[in-house]
Parts: structure tokens; C-alpha cells; sequence
């Protein structure tokens, strides 16, 4: 997968196969304790400030992780998709969830107990390994992102964004991005308003950069969007 920086890192986190890095005997402990749950497009998987009592790892479908700030605006950190485990830091930390997860389509996923993911740290040094790898990674993007937020152009950081939900989601048949996002959504990445969002997307459509069909964006102009987010 190509590198990029900055916005990109919201993707960056190495998946982590459960089945991979348990034994044959915590695997079946495993299979007994999970629990498989489906959550549909638009509905709640983790609320803000509620207590764990579990993690979850992504089986199929893309979510979106966010705050809600004083005023009542969303703001996306980060997007979850396949192969993904949340959750923890809470566990971890022995705090509330500091932020929500929704559905941005439906998803597939095992729940794990606490308990039994407690028990699986302690006993599985690849995983406890593992999990601080992800930890470590998630601090160091973090850094990235609050740089590439304080010192790229608003038109720049849409064209990041634009290339980070392609290369990391795909096209359908058409070429256009798999995730449909509102206007606001987009916004909340990138970091401005959304009439400024509304603003440069038409911008972006009429110099010939991308297609626009409702909520369905596609990058015509592959190599003046590189250059317009230098990556």
C-alpha cells in the first residue's frame, strides 16, 4: 500500500487477524466467548462516554470514529474498517469511551468480554505486543494529522482526504469512491465549514478533478489531485 502522510494515517493502522496471533486453545476460548452482532448503516456501535465492558473487532463494513465538541459538532478522528479492533484504549485505561463509532454502512462484528480480552494480554505476549504497536502507531498519526490540519490549504487537505478514500476503500464499477459521505461528514475531515466543503467540491468538479453524483465522488484527474495534495 502506498504511504501517504498527513491525512492518510486516518487508514494507517495495520490490521490485526485475531486467528493469527492466538493459539489453537485461545482460539477456541475464543469462539466460545465471542459474540457476532450486526449493526445497520447509520445506527451506534460505541457511544461517547458510556463504560466498556468489551472490544470489538471488525469483521466486514466501514464506520466512522467521532467526538462530539461543547457545540455540538462532529468531528471525525479516524475511519474503522475491516480488520480493526476498538475499543480497547478504554479497557486499557479503565475509562469511559472517549468518542463514538457509527456505521457508515452495515457491519459485521465480534464482540469480546473484558474479561476475556484482559485474559488474553496477559497470557499472549504476541498480542499484548501487538496491541502496542497499534497504540503506538494511533500517537504517532495522530501528530501527523494535527500537522498536516495546521499547516495545508483547505483545498489541499480535500484532495489528501479525497485520495485517502480511495486508496483505502476503493471504486465500485464506475470508478466512483466506496462511501457515500455527506457534504458535513467531509467537513469535519478536512477541517472547515460546510459550505466551504460544498464550496470546493463544485470548485473540484468544474476544473475537470472529479465526478460528483449525489454523494458519490470519483477522481477524474488523478495526477492534479497528487500534485494538489503533495503526496
Amino acid at each position: 500500500m502506498e504511504n501517504f502522510s498527513g491525512l492518510m494515517n486516518y487508514f494507517d493502522d495495520k490490521d490485526m487477524a485475531v486467528s493469527s496471533i492466538l493459539s489453537e486453545e485461545e482460539l477456541q476460548a475464543f469462539q466460545q466467548e465471542k459474540k457476532t452482532i450486526h449493526v445497520k448503516r447509520g445506527d451506534l456501535l460505541l457511544e461517547e462516554n458510556h463504560a466498556p465492558n468489551g472490544v470489538y473487532y471488525i469483521i466486514s463494513g466501514t464506520a466512522k470514529l467521532f467526538k462530539v465538541g461543547f457545540t455540538g459538532k462532529e468531528q471525525i478522528i479516524r475511519f474503522i474498517k475491516e480488520g480493526d479492533l476498538i475499543g480497547y484504549r478504554s479497557i486499557l485505561s479503565g475509562e469511559n469511551f472517549g468518542s463514538s463509532v457509527t456505521a457508515i454502512e452495515d457491519l459485521k462484528v465480534d464482540f469480546i468480554p473484558e474479561r476475556f480480552f484482559i485474559k488474553l494480554l496477559k497470557n499472549n505476549a504476541e498480542l499484548s505486543f501487538e496491541m502496542l504497536t497499534i497504540l503506538s502507531r494511533q500517537l504517532g498519526n495522530a501528530a501527523d494529522t494535527i500537522t498536516t490540519l495546521a499547516q495545508k490549504t483547505v483545498r489541499e487537505r480535500l484532495a489528501e482526504i479525497l485520495l485517502l478514500l480511495e486508496n483505502q476503500l476503493g471504486t465500485d464499477e464506475e470508478g466512483y469512491i466506496k462511501v457515500m459521505l455527506t457534504r458535513e461528514e467531509i467537513a469535519n475531515l478536512i477541517g472547515t465549514a460546510t459550505e466551504s466543503t460544498i464550496r470546493l467540491i463544485s470548485e473540484f468538479k468544474n476544473d475537470g478533478l472529479i465526478d460528483v453524483h449525489g454523494r458519490k465522488l470519483k477522481i477524474t484527474n488523478r495526477n492534479m489531485i497528487h500534485k494538489l495534495a503533495h503526496v
